[in-house]
């Protein structure tokens, strides 16, 4: 083994390490007991005014001079740019890898506890929004975790942001993204001319062109080019998967026997470990709809609302959408394919191959461009979070010095490994969550409250 590889694997080790040290018991606790304890205690708000959050959403309470940058429809457009994108594709993929298809159960869990959670977050980011050093309103942990809690609790922000810097490079979309252009089109058509690393440079860099094309127009022209794009990318992907679901209809409901059975058993694992099982599917599904992470909340304080609640309400929307929805398509799919058995793919290849078993050369095709369109989306729509990280810590003037570094990491994303990418991003999430979900806990009385004067005003 020569040095270079050994570096490579002490690092994938040590991220590893950094990754499951993290996303251990005390995490998965605080993430699905803070959600169970916001579902019950809002009497399971987001449930009951779904229909209202849809109205909020095709803009029957829009008001220009509201304060903020963005529609309700634009904020939740941007958030969905950012979860419903690679996680759903190759985060899927990874999550049966990993811990077969019981960890699609316990994503399930998460994504229904996640939507109190995001009602909880999006609130408190509109209820207790605070302004930077330039005097704009901004949302976010970091804002209402200063501003409702006061400046003792800052350390907790600037926790939250340092991890963000990191957390929000989208560095799994550009690896992801990356492989699928290589396996689909570079090696069947000979077109690594050198080597496989300078291709997946080559990629790199194109992508990081087109990406800064966008992010250096700022949140506005990042709303308006995912209010575009995420529609058209969720219908295209949903419809070639419902065709698939229709295609092989007679096997669904052994297919979720399979799931519920191997959510308590563990029987696709090695060991039969259901806690593998569990926090697979809970990393995954917080990596995929980022409830309880900060990030949605990020996105979400821009709206342009005077109303906490409404934009509460939209972004719970979120979870369901991305896990419940999409998530749970992409599953079945690559469950049905029987492509996941004694397969050693990984991520979006195996995705792929599901889609390429079910659809041939047009699977294939449209995969790509789903792949292509999900995975810029998400990228426009973290650079945005990551700035405001750094805007927070750092000042304002910072925020181009961030979107320069964002951009070049499109590139490292681009040629390192899954695995390493992987990890760190699931470590930084979990460092961005314990801020986050012990923030909002704590504030949750404020939210409550809010939310009595929202719906009492609402029936008068």
């Amino acid at each position: 083994m020569n040095d270079q590889s050994a570096f490579i694997e002490l690092l994938d080790k040590l991220a590893a390490d950094f990754a499951n040290f993290m996303w251990g018991m005390p995490l998965l606790v605080l993430m699905i007991g803070g959600g169970l304890y916001f579902t019950f205690y809002c009497r399971f708000i987001p449930f009951r005014y779904f229909r209202h959050a849809i109205n909020i959403l095709r803009g029957k309470y829009d008001r220009t001079d509201d304060p903020g940058d963005i529609t309700h429809f634009q904020a939740l457009s941007s958030a969905l740019a950012s979860t419903v994108g690679m996680g759903n594709i190759s985060g899927v993929a990874i999550a049966i890898y990993t811990g077969g298809p019981g960890a699609l159960f316990w994503l399930w869990v998460s994504a229904i506890v996640g939507m109190s959670t995001k009602f909880f977050t999006c609130t408190l980011s509109i209820l207790y929004r605070g302004k930077d050093d330039r005097g704009d309103i901004q949302g976010g942990p970091m804002y209402y975790i200063e501003a409702g809690l006061g400046p003792k609790y800052r350390p907790l922000g600037v926790v939250f942001s340092i991890a963000g810097l990191i957390g929000c490079l989208s560095l799994f979309q550009a690896n992801q993204l990356t492989q699928i252009i290589r396996d689909e089109i570079f090696v069947p058509y000979g077109l690594f001319i050198i080597t496989p690393v300078y291709g997946n440079l080559i990629v790199g860099i194109i992508i990081a062109v087109l990406v800064a094309s966008v992010i250096f127009g700022g949140i506005k022209r990042i709303g308006l080019v995912a209010s575009r794009l995420v529609p058209v990318m969720v219908a295209l992907y949903m419809l070639a998967g419902l065709f698939i679901l229709l295609k092989n209809f007679t096997e669904i409901p052994s297919l979720f026997m399979l799931i519920f059975r191997d959510a308590f058993t563990g029987d696709a694992v090695a060991g039969g470990a259901v806690g593998t099982v569990i926090i697979t599917g809970v990393r995954r599904a917080a990596f995929s709809n980022e409830a309880g992470i900060g990030t949605e909340a990020l996105a979400h304080g821009a709206a342009k609302t005077k109303e906490p609640v409404r934009e509460g309400l939209v972004a719970m929307m979120g979870p369901f959408v991305d896990t419940i929805v999409v998530c749970t398509v992409t599953a079945i799919v690559i469950l049905t394919s029987g492509i996941w058995q004694g397969n050693e793919a990984n991520g979006v290849t195996l995705t792929t191959q599901a889609f390429s078993r079910e659809l041939g050369k047009w699977g294939q095709l449209l995969l790509l461009v789903s792949v292509l369109t999900f995975s810029i989306s998400t990228m426009i729509g973290y650079s945005y979070y990551g700035c405001k990280c750094a805007g927070y810590l750092f000042g304002t003037r910072w925020k181009q010095t961030y979107n320069g570094f964002y951009v070049i990491s499109l590139i490292i994303g681009a040629v390192v490994s899954i695995d390493i990418v992987v990890n760190v991003l699931d470590g930084m999430f979990a460092i961005m969550a314990i801020p986050t979900m012990t923030s909002t806990i704590l504030l949750s009385p404020k939210v409550m409250a809010e939310a009595r004067r929202y719906f009492s005003r609402l029936k008068a």
